[in-house]
């Protein structure tokens, strides 16, 4: 199988850790020089890479915004109690930008974290995505 590392891009390194081990239970692993660090406790590892805002993003111009943007790439987290996970997300920090909604599969809730990278959370319900999987 492919193993799949996620990066997520911040202004500033120690906060961004300090809010990703605070709001989503993530733990340090290895830090790589001052500007980078892995964070462990999802099923795949998590890398924090500093990058100042206004720093080039793309090879054709794109600059870093750590403003609230859209991405259509996002980590989902799955959870075993949406609204404690969220409650504990929103006290290191995150937005709550979609309200706790209910679906056959689970419940599922909207957020950015302090760097302008949205995420979910999500708690699957009875057999989780088989209900919809056709």
């Amino acid at each position: 199988a492919m193993e799949l590392l996620a990066n997520i891009d911040v202004e500033d390194l120690d906060a961004a850790t300090t809010f990703y081990c605070r709001g989503l239970g993530l733990t340090i692993g290895r830090r790589f020089g001052p500007g980078a660090v892995e964070l462990l406790g999802a099923s795949s590892p998590i890398y924090l890479l500093e990058k100042p805002a206004g720093s080039a993003a793309t090879f054709t111009g794109h600059a870093r915004d750590y403003a609230r943007h859209w991405t259509p790439v996002h980590l989902d987290f799955v959870v075993p109690d949406i609204h404690a996970a969220c409650a504990r997300a929103v006290a290191a920090g995150a937005t709550l930008e979609t309200e706790v909604r209910t679906h056959i599969w689970g419940h599922i809730a909207g957020l950015s974290d302090p760097f302008g990278n949205g995420f979910c959370l999500i708690q699957l319900l009875n057999r989780g995505y088989d209900e919809i999987a056709t």
